[in-house]
């Protein structure tokens, strides 16, 4: 939970559990993200859609990352809704109309079908939702999309202290589980009252504690 949540290296997790009285190598912690973090995210990611597709989302807000792999430009999709919560992470080497259309259909697979897509002004959005018939349901502004664009805000912090990403499914792999573990912490305490912003957090912390048992 600390190497996922938190923007710390593996050696930083290994200095705060020998406070704590543990003495783990960082190896080990890493051997621990790469075998529980995905299956963590996956049961966190079930109940999200879970309680989605019971009350539909009438909003998305799309958005791409530039992700230097290698030296190599990649692209990193992201799908949130009106609340912020991360619905989708996607990485593609280009960012094409066949990109956006993978994208797309992958997310409403999932969650299905919204009522209002926002995105930027980028043509292969509104290629792929003519390809998917969603042409209707596409709204573009300038300043309307800025709740995919926060979203990179978390993300981006982490690629800095990971020292960029060497592969393009590790970059996968960790968007995806990031992006689970932030919404399932995320409780925009600027929007709630103090006492239940803590009996959110207090509840988030019980449900993952009883995951990692």
């Amino acid at each position: 939970m600390l190497y996922v949540r938190f923007p710390l290296s593996l050696r930083n997790v290994e200095d705060l559990l020998h406070e704590r009285g543990f003495d783990i190598s960082h190896e080990t912690i890493r051997f621990w993200w790469n075998r529980l973090g995905p299956l963590f995210a996956a049961e966190i990611r079930r109940k999200q859609t879970q309680r989605m597709r019971a009350w539909p989302q009438w909003q998305w807000h799309l958005d791409e990352a530039f992700v230097i792999i290698n030296g190599e430009i990649h692209y990193l999709w992201r799908a949130v809704d009106h609340e912020g919560e991360v619905l989708e992470s996607y990485v593609t080497r280009k960012r094409d109309r066949k990109a956006a259309s993978n994208f797309l259909r992958k997310t409403m697979k999932q969650y299905g079908r919204p009522k209002v897509i926002v995105t930027d002004k980028l043509g292969s959005y509104g290629a792929a939702m003519r390809e998917l018939g969603n042409a209707d349901r596409q709204l573009v502004g300038r300043w309307l999309n800025n709740r995919a664009e926060n979203s990179h805000q978390p993300f981006r912090r982490r690629e800095w202290v990971m020292q960029k990403f060497r592969r393009p499914g590790s970059l996968q792999k960790f968007s995806s589980v990031h992006a689970s573990v932030y919404n399932h912490f995320n409780h925009e305490r600027h929007l709630n009252y103090r006492r239940v912003f803590n009996h959110n957090r207090t509840a988030a912390l019980a449900t993952w504690r009883q995951l990692a048992s």
